[in-house]
């Protein structure tokens, strides 16, 4: 439903019920487009909406009620959740920065929302992992991609590819195969550049990853599956989000089976690999602090974030 006119009537001229409201609005504000970034707006509005309706809400089911102490009010009982174990410190922020573009978007300007999701929760993410990745044992690993391949080649191919040279999910859905195989045959090392995150792109920013049996084996694979007239694991008229509704979802479920939690675990198995590599010694998530050095462990990280 467009909206005609002023934002007048009920929930901004979006119709009678906040839930449907919210959705409507983003379905607007994208032109009908970015299914994945409306639905994950409107999941996270939804939560909103419970809280709206519940006995510690304000009872409102029309959006202009809303104000600014509603979403600060909407913050203190995420910020309990958090605490109570409830919520991930993740979650919580993605909800409140998700109504405020979901109040943008009823409203049309910026008046209602909270500045700064984080103060607001008075939590703050952490990025250090704490926990020893899954996926470190390469036998373990080859049982998957053995149970993979009998049902999904091509995420057998990305598992082997994540742990083999730490790319992550997109990088191995996009990579360039076959450059990264003429590179490893010329140069004994690969680039990294295709699906990278942060705009890295080539020379200009180069990722190289030292190539032995284990990558080689892995870009044979990847080839060997990838769809005729294709450079990556995508077919030519596929679109990345479609091969990861119906591969990589259905490919999880035997992650899981094996109890691998995702494709990134083995990323980060590949990380505490290279981190052995480099320093000889575990890395700290793994557990041994013994003889710990700060210098080192500085380098290796270094190291690590460049490949």
């Amino acid at each position: 439903m467009a909206l005609v006119g002023r934002r007048d009537g009920r929930n901004f001229g979006y119709g009678r019920q906040l839930s449907y409201a919210g959705p409507q609005a983003l379905r607007d504000l994208f032109g009908g487009g970015h299914y994945g970034t409306v639905k994950a707006h409107s999941d996270r509005w939804q939560a909103f909406v419970r809280w709206c309706r519940s006995e510690d809400g304000p009872g409102f089911n029309d959006a202009r009620q809303i104000d600014r102490q509603t979403l600060l009010d909407y913050a203190g009982d995420l910020r309990q959740q958090v605490k109570q174990g409830e919520l991930a410190i993740a979650t919580a922020q993605n909800r409140l920065s998700s109504v405020n573009r979901v109040m943008a978007a009823l409203r049309g300007d910026q008046y209602v929302k909270v500045p700064s999701p984080s103060k607001a929760l008075g939590l703050h993410r952490s990025t250090v992992r704490i926990k020893a990745p899954q996926g470190q044992d390469r036998d373990q690993v080859t049982r998957i991609v053995n149970a993979l391949r009998e049902q999904h080649p091509r995420a057998a191919a990305i598992a082997q590819l994540a742990r083999a040279t730490g790319m992550r999910l997109r990088e191995t859905i996009l990579a360039d195969l076959p450059r990264l195989r003429l590179e490893a045959e010329h140069w004994g090392k690969i680039n990294i550049q295709d699906g990278t995150k942060g705009g890295r792109s080539g020379a200009s920013a180069p990722r190289w990853i030292n190539v032995d049996e284990h990558v080689r084996e892995a870009l044979r694979h990847a080839e060997q599956v990838s769809p005729h007239g294709s450079r990556n694991l995508l077919a030519p008229n596929e679109r990345y989000l479609s091969f990861q509704q119906r591969i990589v979802r259905l490919a999880r479920e035997i992650l899981h089976e094996h109890n691998i939690k995702g494709f990134h675990e083995l990323r980060a198995a590949y990380a505490c690999e290279r981190y052995l590599q480099i320093t000889h010694h575990p890395a700290p998530v793994n557990g041994d602090s013994d003889q710990f050095d700060q210098e080192l462990d500085n380098e290796a990280r270094v190291t690590i974030s460049m490949s």
